[in-house]
């Protein structure tokens, strides 16, 4: 932002720097390069839900870029009061297109010249234009508002006193002349109160006269008006009346009888909030918790257009059987909630005679008694509509239409990033299971178990795998290994080391070999990530075992009737580091009824667990399940992974019983 006038430097701050990508008018403009057009709150909270809950005050508000031919150097904002009329006249229109010739212009010619313009540290505020001059005779003015009994007090508009009479100055507890250029909240310091300041941004924004009550020091409630101007607020203080506070004024009800800081509160929260769900059932527990309380709502239903018919995607408070009714209806039903995505406009009706005049057609299936409509729009296209139910008849107010809108426009955003976000999931844990075994051979003298558990969602695909390999009637293979990254690219890298190592080891090289060989195929791919790897050949004639190790954790060995024990095998360089990298091989006995576990780091490795001590509690755990069945040993140790709850990392485990010789 380079210049601004008529709003305090505070309010417009959060807007020195804007992203093109923002979903706020100004960018918007420059985006589609034309004029765009905000004639109301409701139209505001829909389009961009983001602006409406910064700014949740009456304007409206024009954008329109600053462009020569093609190019766009800025744009222009322009708030009128809610008052304005719903379209934008011709002359003014006219005059917006003007100013932004004459602006794209100026910036040519001075990005011509030697010394273009740039912004500075932060936008100038620049002095706003009077509509008529000052009255010189302060002392006659000062004489008449002192015989008041109300309080008058003019602020500009960083709220620094520019006038106050006798009477305000007692009220705020001080004398004019120590009054004069003090900012308004720190000569009343009762003042700094929530719901004042929103008064005062309400007024600033919406350039209409707003009010509220605020509490004195000594208990005693005061009733301000404020009358604002684009130079500033002119404030009117009286005593508050007992039949005032019964109204309920003090504390300016929000929506749904709420304060409006308190209502507010929540709305930002749940903003917050929003940001971080993943998924679908988060964003309605959200909405369960943050939105409904506050308006008093009894259900709502999220729906979104899929395949021409509307899909429920989440709901919260509604009976099975009315889900069951609306879910997969046609998009050419003719409801309520799919006029909505085909209008774009939200729909309220606060009794069940409104929704009936307006949808003649319509069948009620549930005990609800008013219906909030509102449409689910990302980037300017509609994705569905979420639905609000209401147990008694409620009449919608300005206000509550206006946050109830913007609050869905913030839930369609969740909405979209939950469902990419659940596309891209199932697409990569479909990958990843496609590239590890779908089942593993049967072999006479061995049992096996194995598991594979993804990590928590967010974190992104793995890359752990595991096999085993018959090579025959009397030898097998095992293989567990870990690609560095959770990425696509990694379950890709995943799938080419296992392929490699499979076929080395069915040509009959020995497990040193077969990493070698492997190694070299990864470095020939030039690839950026590594591999750690475990191999071991079984030899169930001899009862033996041969096992390499490319910077892989070290196996366990349970023998029969004896502590499981790890195997202390030398630890080669994590494949596709060392293109001559050797893979040294130890042999140790595997002797009917030993048991060996195979397993990646994300059963062991947590930052506040020393990794020796994390393996040597594995141990003792595989110790413990000795009689147990190979399947459920897996769940056991599994679930006494360090992290169990949130994993940062997926999990591989592969469990080989030798079996006793039969007969």
């Amino acid at each position: 932002m380079d210049a601004e006038v008529g709003l305090p430097a505070q309010i417009v701050k959060p807007w020195s720097r804007v992203r093109l990508t923002a979903g706020v008018p100004v960018a918007a403009a420059v985006r589609r390069r034309q004029l765009v057009w905000v004639p109301s709150p409701e139209e505001l909270a829909w389009r961009f839900p983001g602006t409406a809950l910064a700014l949740p005050y009456p304007f409206a508000a024009a954008a329109a870029p600053i462009m020569t031919d093609s190019h766009v150097w800025g744009s222009l904002v322009l708030i009128w009061p809610a008052s304005h009329p719903y379209e934008l006249a011709p002359a003014e229109r006219e005059s917006i297109e003007r100013a932004c010739g004459e602006l794209s212009e100026l910036l040519r010619q001075a990005a011509e010249s030697e010394d273009p313009p740039r912004p500075g540290d932060g936008p100038r505020v620049l002095d706003p234009a009077r509509d008529r001059p000052e009255n010189p005779d302060h002392g006659s003015a000062a004489g008449y508002l002192d015989r008041l009994r109300e309080g008058c007090v003019a602020v500009d508009l960083e709220g620094s006193i520019t006038f106050v009479s006798a009477t305000a100055a007692d009220q705020l507890g001080g004398d004019v002349t120590g009054l004069l250029g003090k900012p308004l909240w720190e000569a009343a310091s009762w003042l700094q109160d929530a719901v004042f300041e929103d008064r005062c941004r309400a007024a600033v924004v919406s350039q209409e006269p707003t009010s509220c009550v605020a509490r004195r020091p000594d208990g005693s409630e005061m009733d301000i008006k404020l009358y604002p101007d684009p130079t500033g607020i002119s404030l009117r203080l009286t005593p508050a009346l007992a039949d005032h506070l019964a109204r309920g004024h003090p504390h300016h009800p929000g929506p749904g009888g709420m304060a409006k800081a308190d209502a507010y509160y929540n709305f930002l929260h749940m903003a917050a909030a929003l940001t971080r769900a993943l998924n679908v059932r988060e964003i309605v527990e959200l909405v369960a918790d943050h939105v409904m309380p506050v308006f008093k709502v009894q259900a709502m239903a999220i729906l979104i257009a899929e395949g021409r018919r509307m899909k429920i995607v989440g709901s919260h408070g509604y009976d099975s059987e009315v889900l069951d009714r609306f879910d997969g209806l046609p998009l050419t039903s003719h409801t309520p909630a799919e006029e909505v995505l085909r209008t774009r406009e939200p729909a309220f009706f606060a009794d069940w005679d409104e929704l009936r005049q307006a949808h003649p057609e319509a069948v009620q299936h549930d005990e609800m008694a008013a219906w909030a409509f509102l449409p689910l729009t990302v980037s300017d296209e509609i994705i569905g509509t979420f639905v609000l139910a209401f147990g008694q008849p409620h009449t919608f107010t300005a206000e509550e239409r206006s946050s109830l809108t913007a609050l869905a426009g913030l839930t369609a955003q969740a909405l979209d990033r939950a469902l990419l976000y659940d596309t891209k999931d199932r697409l990569a844990h479909s990958l990843q299971e496609t590239l590890l075994p779908n089942s593993l051979p049967d072999f006479a003298d061995l049992e096996v178990a194995a598991r594979y558990v993804p990590a928590n969602r967010g974190v992104g695909i793995g890359g752990d795998f595991y096999d085993l390999i018959r090579l025959n009637d009397t030898s097998a293979a095992a293989v567990i290994g870990d690609v560095q990254g959770h990425n696509m690219t990694a379950a890709a890298l995943m799938g080419q080391v296992r392929t490699a190592i499979h076929a080395h080891a069915v040509a009959g090289a020995n497990p040193g070999e077969v990493l070698k060989h492997t190694n070299r195929l990864l470095i020939d791919v030039d690839t950026d990530l590594f591999t750690s790897c475990l191999l071991i050949h079984f030899d169930l004639q001899l009862r033996t075992l041969c096992v390499a190790s490319a910077g892989h954790l070290p196996p366990l060995l349970r023998p029969p009737n004896m502590p499981a024990e790890i195997i202390d095998v030398p630890a080669g360089l994590l494949l596709g580091v060392d293109p001559d990298a050797d893979y040294p091989t130890l042999e140790a006995p595997f002797p009917p009824g030993a048991v060996l576990a195979l397993y990646t780091d994300g059963l062991v490795e947590t930052p506040e667990i020393d990794l020796d001590v994390a393996i040597g509690d594995l141990a003792s755990h595989l110790t413990h399940a000795s009689s147990e069945p190979m399947h459920a040993i897996c769940d056991l140790l599994v679930n006494h992974a360090p992290h169990t709850g949130r994993r940062a990392d997926d999990i591989a485990l592969l469990l080989i019983e030798h079996r006793p010789a039969s007969g």
